[in-house]
């Protein structure tokens, strides 16, 4: 594997990295709901991205880039391999999924009975806070589409991620149960008074 040439140097590549992989590792875990396919896609598109480094960095922000690589390896990885994951969704994830809290075990949850058209646009919008122009450029869709795609992901999600306790409040009232009958009056008899 050739490395970038003498003009670039290895800390620039490292910078880079230490400041995107985190975040990128976050975003391909949400499109694709399996973290090990997640940083198997983003190391192999970092590997790609430091032999082209030199021209990646003189057209500019390498990072789209890099994450454009990494999400389409991991959706081809996704469907070379969709027996397996068809397994995995019908027996869960793995238990040594890493201390998840419960709204974000239910948000990966939800993202993945997404399209994965709609997964990618979700994440690259709201997860990754770029514009509807960027994510039309980077999906190779027109922008009017990314638009459709998060529409029809924000009604499944809502729908998927409504709260227990919202819908509790929507269902018939529970019948009130017959109220006990009343004790026997006691009347208490005179006492005379001495005085």
């Amino acid at each position: 594997m050739s490395g970038p040439s003498p003009s670039s140097t290895p800390s620039d590549f490292d910078q880079f990295y230490t400041v995107t992989a985190k975040r990128l590792v976050a975003a391909v875990y949400a499109a694709t709901g399996d973290l090990a396919e997640a940083e198997d896609a983003v190391q192999e598109a970092y590997a790609r991205a430091w032999q082209r480094w030199d021209r990646l960095t003189a057209e500019g922000d390498p990072t789209p880039w890099v994450r454009t690589v990494a999400l389409r390896l991991a959706v081809s990885s996704w469907r070379r391999a969709r027996n397996r994951m068809r397994a995995h969704f019908r027996h869960g994830p793995p238990p040594d999924l890493p201390d998840l809290a419960p709204d974000r075990v239910a948000l990966l949850h939800a993202l993945r009975g997404l399209k994965p058209e709609q997964r990618t646009a979700v994440v690259l919008h709201h997860l990754l806070d770029l514009p509807i122009e960027q994510v039309a450029r980077e999906t190779g869709v027109s922008p009017g589409a990314v638009r459709t795609r998060l529409s029809r992901a924000r009604k499944a999600l809502g729908s998927h991620l409504a709260d227990p306790e919202a819908d509790a409040d929507t269902e018939a009232p529970k019948p009130t149960p017959a109220p006990a009958p009343h004790p026997p009056v006691c009347h208490p008899k005179e006492v005379p008074s001495h005085g």
